[in-house]
């Protein structure tokens, strides 16, 4: 079942002098409980197209509809409360409220729902045991590590249980093990939860976590991959043999 529909996006930035198309046309859909990394060299338009497909940023022409609802016909008020419900997002520089405790940074979403406090309680405390945060409740953002503001960021993305959240370079920040740590969490909450996650990154190793990727070129959809049934170091090998092809640059692996 698809969750994510986008019919014939473009963006342009500039006025009719200067104008710049970014996206040319792209179709899209995303299903259900899918991972999907959207990959494309710099300047190819895979941020604008994240910005525009969670509502952050606005299509100049084409549709988008997500649980059937279309935001392209949203006003700003009505975008707003579409994303505090059904949004969630981890940004590669965290976002955290730093006079706020790792649990009431995560729990914040939760602060405008009418959930009870025993089911936020209770959602904490699963998001928080499945990421590997329980012992750092009390502590404040400058007390803990990149990785694990990262990992908080993520689980305030899922506390509210959104029907896509949005990741937009979430290791771009991070060393190597912090990174795939993260994305290991990520992909598992993934498979558990069934939750979708459309995801920005540069890294092929970090795509290599997703279940299917788009490559982006000069603001259309160049190919994309899908990871079926091969390992993860398998489905690496193919996006860096992609992203060789598209970069011009031929990777060693």
């Amino acid at each position: 079942m698809s969750i994510l529909e986008a019919s014939k996006i473009r963006k342009s930035f500039g006025n009719r002098h200067t104008k710049q198309e970014v996206l040319k046309g792209i179709d899209l859909t995303i299903e259900k409980g899918e991972f999907l990394t959207i990959m494309g060299p710099s300047g190819s338009g895979k941020t604008t197209l994240l910005n525009v497909l969670s509502s952050i940023d606005q299509v100049s022409d084409g549709v988008i509809k997500i649980n059937g609802e279309e935001l392209t016909r949203k006003k700003e008020k009505q975008l707003a409360e579409f994303r505090k419900y059904h949004l969630g997002f981890v940004f590669q520089e965290y976002n955290l409220l730093d006079t706020l405790t790792v649990k009431e940074n995560i729990l914040l979403p939760l602060s405008i729902s009418k959930v009870s406090r025993q089911e936020a309680n209770k959602r904490y405390e699963a998001l928080a045991s499945e990421l590997g945060i329980e012992e750092l409740k009390d502590k404040y953002p400058n007390e803990i590590s990149g990785g694990q503001k990262q990992r908080t960021s993520a689980a305030r993305a899922f506390i509210h249980e959104p029907s896509i959240i949005f990741a937009d370079e979430p290791t771009g920040a991070l060393d190597s093990k912090s990174a795939s740590d993260l994305l290991a969490k990520m992909s598992e909450l993934n498979q558990k939860r069934q939750s979708t996650i459309v995801m920005v990154t540069h890294d092929p190793v970090a795509a290599s976590y997703s279940s299917r990727v788009v490559f982006i070129k000069d603001g259309d959809i160049y190919t994309q991959l899908n990871k079926g049934e091969e390992t993860r170091q398998a489905f690496l090998k193919d996006i860096m043999k992609t992203q060789g092809v598209l970069g011009g640059v031929e990777y060693e692996y």
